[in-house]
């Protein structure tokens, strides 16, 4: 389970109704999550295994890496 929890730079609130999509990089394969929509947490939940990535929010990059347990990015 993969949680990415998206946060307004200018304020430090969450930024709710947010898309948020997951782009694996995998040895054997890879792909784009289907978007998810942040809570009223500015959360959104991927039911996934680590693995490196990419998280876009709104269509664009906001972090790549290791995606694992809650990644916080700031909009």
């Amino acid at each position: 389970m993969v949680t990415v929890k998206v946060v307004w730079k200018n304020s430090g609130k969450p930024a709710k109704d947010q898309k948020v999509a997951l782009a694996i990089d995998t040895f054997f394969s890879g792909g784009v999550t289907g978007g998810m929509w942040t809570d009223s947490n500015g959360e959104a939940h991927f039911d996934v295994k680590p693995n490196p990535g990419k998280v876009f929010v709104n269509g664009h990059t906001q972090y790549q890496g290791h995606l694992s347990g809650r990644l916080v990015v700031y909009i």
